[in-house]
């Protein structure tokens, strides 16, 4: 026999162990073999340990909603993207008690500005975050305040920007003012609460449609529709009226 024919029949074998393969099963053809983190191959993919969660950064904006375009340091970096995966979630200290991940891969997140460690992947811009990253997630592919969603003991602000008057008359916006943030505002979502050593839900003490003062620069601004909220932890909430 012919080397040649030696591999034709080795093929035909080949190919007709696959026909038999089990539903769900990966063949050799189904071995991903190109993932890359920072320019280096590696074998399978990359799974976050702990609370952490792998986010696909949502693409820098280079042109404003007017339409003007944007070059070098104005371009807009986005801190929001998609999850790719999570990890198992971190344990109590004291209870050894596994606590859950508020999110799960496919829906967007939006996360802290200073947050996260950039790394190269896929060869695509991607982060891992802790969960108590996480300002804001929702379903779909853009942010509205329908589907946003805070998590755990975090309250979503729709901040007051009502307007002051100076004692001269001068009428100011209550974000202009230097020093200061919007720290009042009305609840427009509610996290459903943070876990307790022993695994129930504490929930919190706010309700939507409340108005509440919370410490200054204690929110973290998050755009949505083109209005400023803020997602602000509930240790952070001084009042509600």
């Amino acid at each position: 026999m012919t080397k040649l024919s030696c591999c034709l029949l080795a093929l035909a074998a080949a190919q007709s162990c696959n026909a038999f393969v089990a539903p769900g099963t990966a063949r050799a053809s189904d071995v991903r073999l190109d993932v890359k983190l920072e320019g280096r191959d590696i074998d399978g993919v990359l799974t976050p340990t702990n609370n952490f969660v792998l986010i696909k950064v949502a693409d820098i904006e280079d042109e404003t909603e007017g339409g003007i375009l944007l070059t070098g340091s104005a371009k807009i970096k986005k801190t929001e993207g998609t999850v790719v995966s999570v990890g198992p979630g971190k344990t109590h200290q004291e209870s050894g008690l596994l606590f859950p991940m508020p999110v799960v891969a496919g829906e967007g997140v939006v996360y802290g500005k200073y947050d996260g460690t950039e790394i190269d992947y896929e060869n695509g811009k991607h982060t891992l975050i802790q969960d108590s990253d996480i300002l804001v997630k929702y379903a779909g592919g853009e942010l509205t305040l329908e589907n946003a969603d805070v998590v755990s003991d975090n309250v979503l602000v729709k901040v007051d920007v009502s307007e002051e008057e100076t004692a001269s008359g001068l009428v100011i916006a209550a974000t202009a003012k230097k020093g200061s943030k919007p720290s009042t505002g009305k609840i427009v979502k509610v996290g459903p609460g943070r876990m307790a050593a022993n695994g129930e839900i504490m929930t919190v003490d706010i309700a939507v449609d409340d108005y509440v003062k919370f410490r200054d620069f204690a929110g973290n601004e998050v755009q949505i529709s083109g209005e400023e909220y803020a997602v602000v932890r509930m240790t952070d909430i001084l009042a509600k009226f």
